[in-house]
């Protein structure tokens, strides 16, 4: 099983990082190429659309508010890999707050650093789009 992390330090308090990601649904408020989500199951599914129409279906599979976590897998979607099951971490971190987003998946289709460089890509580009929502 492969892994690959992302971690970036933000300016603003965990609890208002939190409050941007830690709705499951909320990915269009603060990650640009998702332009739809639509939950399902009563908040457990969301079915995410990006801007080139590709859609990805993803669960919920942990939630832990007070520790400002959660964790999921995808059910659908273009990623050459199986077993994929993802967490994002909030914490406080001096007077910002640190958010770490990793995964851990089963290559299929391709090596085990090709699958390590393309979800580190997709999880920094997804952290930078964040801090983007909060400026120095």
């Amino acid at each position: 099983m492969a892994s690959a992390s992302a971690v970036i330090e933000i300016s603003a308090s965990a609890e208002q990082v939190w409050q941007l990601v830690g709705g499951f649904n909320s990915l269009p408020d603060w990650l640009p190429m998702i332009v739809k989500s639509e939950a399902g199951e009563g908040g457990r599914l969301r079915h995410l659309q990006t801007q080139d129409g590709t859609v990805i279906v993803e669960r919920l599979e942990v939630f832990d508010n007070a520790g400002k976590t959660y964790s999921y897998s995808i059910t659908e979607g273009p990623f050459p890999v199986t077993d994929y099951l993802a967490t994002v971490l909030v914490e406080a971190h001096g007077t910002g707050a640190r958010v770490t987003w990793s995964g851990r998946f089963t290559p299929a289709g391709i090596s085990e650093a090709e699958a390590q460089s393309l979800f580190t890509g997709v999880y920094q580009g997804g952290l930078d789009a964040l801090r983007g929502n909060f400026p120095d």
